[in-house]
């Protein structure tokens, strides 16, 4: 008997039809925990993943609107998805799992924080057992802690400590994520962001592909201002800074997103920065290169920020205009961080359901017929939830068997 993904499961138990139905998911409004469900347990069908339900400014401000960050985060075309977890895991047992009871928590579904902390999909070791794609990527940047991919093509992977794994699902994948503890004498703590990055209809039938941005590869840029105060960018996607007659920073070229990724395109004008600020530190943002580019700024840690004059008090996301320089200033008490997300608007239809993205509710009808037929190639392991030991070094395994570790 196929294995069953859990996602996919509560995709039939609360959806029978492909109507619009509400996210299977809990409530909360601590927007800055991690308290957002995973994505496969969001069910929607939209022609449209704008939110327009928060004040607009009038006028040319660079800044378009700033909300609370909500449940999960809101994202603008071509973004689909981004949830943040932030984990405070104890001790690992001999399991690899967390050396705490869990009773009182809903295991298989737990994303109760309970303690800081939440099982999510997972039995033993938190996380995600195997759960299918179809029609958009994944880009996964683990801040802290570790995750442990497997997926229905053969491969797996661990990665974590500012590594990224960019998925591109296409035509159809399973894969599990999970999140082992390894160390028995100390805390676990795991932090990460999921992107959801939409494909545009020419390519949401792709093959399948993962790449690995190991943390040692990805590009960094420093700026210090007169006041000593420092801005920290990690450039995982997006031209970075501009020539040297313009006076700007010289270029950072990111690594190469997957080849089927709209990010891909040049003229998608597609950035994933991280930003972090020291107290009372000045920053410019740079505005975009493309025409028509949007972009967001999720301000997910610390106090207060000022954004192109205004005040702005975190958590919070700030639509921004992209063709404009935004002037960046963290507050004076705590360290700030950042989120971008930009690019240019992919424009077509997307009906969600569950773990699929596509155009229309008949291609949705075709892929949940194809996985019922498949299972996108079937899973090669025995547990649905595997992971990968207790050595915590970092590798990837990529179907064929080529191997992959960071640069020593």
């Amino acid at each position: 008997m196929p294995i069953v993904p859990y996602a996919l499961l509560t995709v039939a138990r609360k959806a029978p039809s492909l109507k619009r139905v509400r996210p299977d998911i809990p409530q909360s409004s601590a927007a800055t925990h991690s308290a957002a469900a995973h994505p496969t347990e969001r069910n929607t069908e939209v022609s449209s993943n704008n939110d327009s339900s928060s004040h607009i400014e009038e006028g040319r401000s660079p800044v378009l609107q700033v909300s609370p960050l909500g449940f999960p985060w809101q994202t603008i075309d071509p973004f689909l998805f981004c949830v943040y977890h932030d984990d405070a895991y104890p001790k690992a047992n001999a399991q690899m799992g967390p050396a705490a009871p869990l009773a009182g928590r809903q295991i298989g579904q737990d994303f109760s924080r309970k303690d800081g902390w939440s099982m999510y999909h997972g039995d033993t070791v938190p996380g995600f057992p195997s759960h299918p794609h179809r029609g958009f990527e994944t880009v996964t940047i683990v801040r802290k802690g570790l995750v442990d991919h497997s997926d229905s093509l053969g491969a797996t992977a661990r990665f974590g400590g500012g590594d990224v794994q960019w998925l591109t699902a296409g035509k159809g994948i399973v894969h599990s994520e999970m999140f082992p503890l390894l160390d028995a004498n100390a805390p676990n703590p795991l932090e990460l962001f999921q992107i959801w990055l939409n494909l545009p209809a020419r390519s949401k039938m792709a093959e399948p592909h993962f790449t690995m941005f190991w943390s040692e590869a990805i590009p960094h840029f420093a700026s210090d201002d007169a006041a000593g105060g420092r801005t920290e960018v990690a450039v995982i996607a997006g031209r970075f800074g501009g020539t040297a007659a313009d006076g700007g920073p010289a270029p950072i070229h990111p690594l190469a997103p997957p080849p089927d990724s709209w990010a891909a395109q040049a003229d998608a004008d597609v950035a994933i920065w991280t930003l972090k600020m020291t107290p009372g530190a000045q920053w410019t943002l740079p505005a975009a290169a493309g025409d028509g580019t949007r972009r967001m700024l999720y301000f997910f840690k610390g106090a207060v920020a000022t954004i192109a004059g205004r005040r702005v008090e975190g958590p919070a996301a700030i639509e921004l205009r992209a063709d404009t320089a935004v002037e960046l200033r963290n507050g004076d008490e705590e360290p700030g961080e950042f989120l971008l997300l930009q690019g240019r608007p992919i424009a077509e239809p997307v009906v969600q359901y569950g773990p699929f993205v596509m155009n229309t509710q008949a291609e949705i009808s075709q892929t949940l017929a194809d996985y019922r037929r498949t299972q996108f190639g079937g899973w090669p392991w025995s547990d649905p939830a595997p992971v990968h030991g207790r050595d915590a070094a970092r590798f990837a395994r990529h179907p064929g068997g080529r191997e992959e570790k960071p640069a020593a």
